[in-house]
């Protein structure tokens, strides 16, 4: 039988190993940008085209590169910064793998440009597909240029699974946070498609954050401070979150940013009791210690890390946050001392008490009415009550949540639900809400138990998905627009939704960072806008359908989702029952938009097999 194995070609090798290092544009300006900090360079511009598939360019003011260094820096494991593995565990760089370029260069085609302090001339060098075309000299400044254009030029197949500009872009902007917010010492810049993005001047750590994600951020700043032998924690955890995702979460270790889950949680155990239910914690915590207690070589791109004692790090994390919020008085805390203005005053001291004085009608009899009364009561007839609240298309108490007429919706369509036809004479009572969350009713020979807020979610998710495929929606002009600031990231999240949004009847207008909203649905309240927006925005960054059937039935799910009821709501019985009525309306009553289950039955037969 003849021998099966054999060794790859190199630029087989090469290209393997780049799928591991360069996954999407975005893992290219990782390694660029931290290549052109472990240059010592104090500014650092990057320049994109088509969200990094056409050009990533990025430039830096560093100490530059020979011409040997430079044709050796595209060699497979050629780095400056480690000689034998035990430099390994005292890292202070980050680009120590020898890798990065090398996998660059073997799925793009490269042109470097440097120069270092003191030389008139520089090096110029073109690589494509790890192959070297031309290297020659050039006049240039002091520092570096990389640029990496058309990147899987040639692997067209890997090209293929890249995601829209958008998505790739927001990619890209999540890695220049991370390298910015790690170094804010450093001048950077990013531009997209020649137009300037972001500038950030060299500054402090608080004044980045606020740079980097707007102004509103920073009330809500409270500063972490801790100094022992093991670990230094600093930074800042935020007061008073809203979001339900972990876009603002950050932790840099020796200036690296990384992922941890048992870190996570140690943040997260020290916000117990002050956060609501679904809501993250917002952090950007830095810790330093000595390299040779952390391990950075367990992943190809080094955004995990273990630690030889997690757990005493884990203690001291929670503890200092803890410290932050109490010392910051965060924590609800019981104040023992007197206020001033509940003590009796002294000139009252020798004073004797006067008792109150205080009339009474002994005439008034309250069990004895008048003769207006009960006219009053007999000639406010039940028809006439129906017909001064059909005037009301929505129930004033309940807003746009559930809609009037239910009875002549149920007339409309009554095959709405083959299994439960409701006839209007025997309208559905409700007996029963059970800890403010399920309707227990009756229909003939079954009792219903119905999850209130699922229910609900029903029948915003159908009443905003027919609006939006209509068209049709009337929005109500506000007085004073509102105005929200969020980052860039998020921004390019809303932009390709405004259309839909505008079917939906928001009106929303964008300005860099801030969003104005000028209009509303009817009886859509302004205090649930941002958290309307939030849950758009908790959308993975894989989220944004690219199709206009998929953006509508997704907005609608968000939509339905922060507008219902929740768990806990009270309901008045004429609510109740609308909510009933309204459910058994829509075209699908057995499940949620989000797959679960509304309602249970119990037929007549099964309970009286349980006695």
């Amino acid at each position: 039988m003849p021998d099966i194995i054999r060794l790859l070609p190199d630029n087989v090798a090469n290209q393997i190993a780049a799928g591991e290092v360069i996954q999407r544009p975005a893992s290219a300006v990782k390694e660029l940008l931290e290549n052109a900090i472990d240059a010592k360079a104090s500014e650092v511009k990057l320049f994109l085209k088509e969200a990094g598939r056409t050009l990533v360019q990025v430039v830096d003011n560093g100490i530059g590169m020979s011409p040997t260094d430079a044709r050796l820096a595209f060699e497979r494991h050629a780095t400056s910064k480690i000689r034998i593995a035990e430099d390994l565990f005292s890292l202070h760089t980050k680009g120590f793998r020898g890798e990065a370029l090398a996998s660059i260069a073997a799925v793009a085609q490269v042109e470097l440009i440097t120069c270092q302090e003191g030389e008139e001339v520089g090096t110029s060098l073109l690589i494509e597909g790890n192959k070297i075309i031309q290297q020659q000299p050039v006049v240039t400044q002091k520092g570096t240029s990389i640029a990496m254009k058309n990147l899987f030029f040639n692997i067209p197949a890997r090209r293929n699974f890249l995601k829209s500009d958008t998505v790739e872009y927001r990619h890209i902007l999540d890695e220049f946070h991370r390298v910015a917010l790690a170094h804010p010492n450093i001048y950077f810049s990013l531009h997209n498609n020649d137009q300037e993005q972001i500038v950030l001047p060299a500054t402090t750590l608080q004044k980045r954050i606020v740079q980097l994600f707007g102004s509103k951020l920073n009330e809500r700043l409270v500063p972490v401070e801790e100094l022992t032998d093991i670990v230094r924690i600093h930074g800042y955890v935020c007061k008073g979150s809203a979001r339900k995702n972990k876009s603002l979460q950050f932790f840099i270790v020796n200036n690296r940013f990384i992922r941890n889950r048992y870190l996570h949680h140690a943040v997260t155990s020290a916000f117990e009791g002050l956060l609501k239910e679904g809501e993250q914690p917002e952090y950007f915590l830095y810790l330093e210690l000595d390299p040779k207690h952390i391990d950075i070589n367990i992943h190809p791109t080094k955004t995990e890390i273990k630690f030889d004692n997690d757990q005493a790090i884990y203690t001291l994390l929670r503890s200092a946050i803890k410290h932050s919020l109490g010392q910051f008085h965060i924590f609800p805390t019981i104040d023992f001392s007197l206020d001033e203005s509940n003590e009796v005053p002294y000139s009252y001291k020798d004073r004797e008490a006067k008792t109150p004085t205080y009339q009474v009608d002994r005439n008034f009899n309250p069990f004895q009415m008048t003769q207006e009364e009960p006219n009053r009561s007999s000639s406010f007839s039940k028809k006439e009550t129906k017909a001064w609240e059909s005037l009301y298309s929505i129930p004033s108490s309940y807003g746009e949540r559930i809609p009037s007429k239910a009875n002549e919706s149920l007339e409309e369509d009554s095959s709405a639900s083959p299994l439960l036809q409701l006839e209007v004479e025997n309208k559905t009572r409700t007996i029963l809400y059970f800890q403010r969350k399920y309707i227990i009713t009756y229909l003939r020979d079954k009792i219903l138990i119905i999850n209130a807020p699922r229910a609900h979610q029903r029948i915003l998710y159908e009443r905003y998905y027919k609006r939006l495929n209509e068209g049709k929606s009337v929005s109500q002009s506000l007085l004073f627009p509102l105005e929200f600031e969020f980052s860039s990231s998020e921004i390019l999240s809303l932009e390709p939704l405004i259309p839909l949004l505008n079917k939906a009847g928001f009106l929303l207008e964008i300005r860099q960072n801030i969003v104005s909203v000028t209009g509303l649905p009817s009886l859509v309240k302004e205090s649930q806008v941002l958290e309307i927006l939030h849950t758009i925005l908790e959308e993975s960054l894989e989220g944004i359908p690219q199709e206009e059937f998929s953006q509508q039935e997704a907005l609608a799910k968000d939509l339905a989702r922060s507008l219902s009821l929740k768990a806990g709501q009270s309901l008045s019985l004429e609510e109740q029952e609308q909510l009933v009525s309204d459910l058994f309306s829509c075209t699908e009553t057995t499940l949620s938009p989000f797959g679960k289950r509304i309602y249970t039955s119990l037929t007549l037969n099964e309970l009286e097999g349980r006695f």
